[in-house]
């Protein structure tokens, strides 16, 4: 798949830029793609949610009243969960939500996904860039010759770059990552994917079907 190659200033260079249509251009499998969504939220999750329960709650363990003779209904603890300020009945108690997920299914998975935003024209490849020093406007003028600006943007660079990152963190609609640090659920989850040109040899090494 052949696709056009952007200059920061908007313009398209006089290059193209060549996709693998083994990560780019197969056809998306949405079973795997929202298996792997559902892991990544999972692990998002820190699962310390607890409530006490009838053993834990700090009351007397005295027999409220007697066994008969009262006219109303057995009751052996103020800790039942039928009393205000009792234990809850099976109340969430801390757990690990993370699930297995196999390497092949994952890969899949956002190849899936890649494969989604190219169908869609929602890839825009541009030249590599850099700036001395962070500079949210300096991105955000890319983004306005880019015609993106106001879009949600998942910017993928080759190797990890500080001024990059800084100079888009305070936009909340942009999103930079390494190559190998893609996954399904932020290639779905932004309007455009915006890939620096030397993030695609790595792109393809990453989930290349040989």
């Amino acid at each position: 798949m052949e696709i056009a190659l952007y200059k920061t200033d908007g313009s398209k260079s006089s290059k193209t830029v060549q996709l693998d249509d083994s990560v780019f251009g197969i056809d998306p499998n949405t079973h795997v793609m929202y298996l792997d969504v559902k892991q990544y939220l999972a692990n998002q999750r820190q699962g310390t949610h607890k409530s006490k329960q009838r053993a834990e709650v700090a009351y007397s363990t005295k027999k409220i009243v007697k066994q008969k003779g009262s006219g109303g209904a057995r009751h052996g603890s103020i800790k039942s969960p039928t009393y205000v300020g009792g234990g809850r009945a099976f109340g969430p108690v801390p757990r690990d939500y993370s699930f297995k997920l196999n390497k092949k299914v994952k890969s899949l998975a956002r190849r899936s996904a890649l494969s989604d935003k190219a169908k869609e024209n929602a890839i825009i490849v541009i030249e590599n860039f850099s700036f001395e020093e962070p500079k949210t406007k300096k991105f955000l003028e890319i983004s306005n010759n880019l015609n993106i600006a106001d879009k949600k943007l998942l910017v993928v660079l080759a190797e990890s770059n500080s001024n990059i990152y800084l100079s888009s963190r305070n936009l909340p609609k942009v999103k930079v990552v390494r190559a190998s640090e893609l996954n399904t659920y932020d290639i779905l989850n932004a309007s455009n994917l915006v890939l620096v040109e030397d993030s695609i040899n790595k792109i393809h090494n990453l989930f290349g079907v040989s």
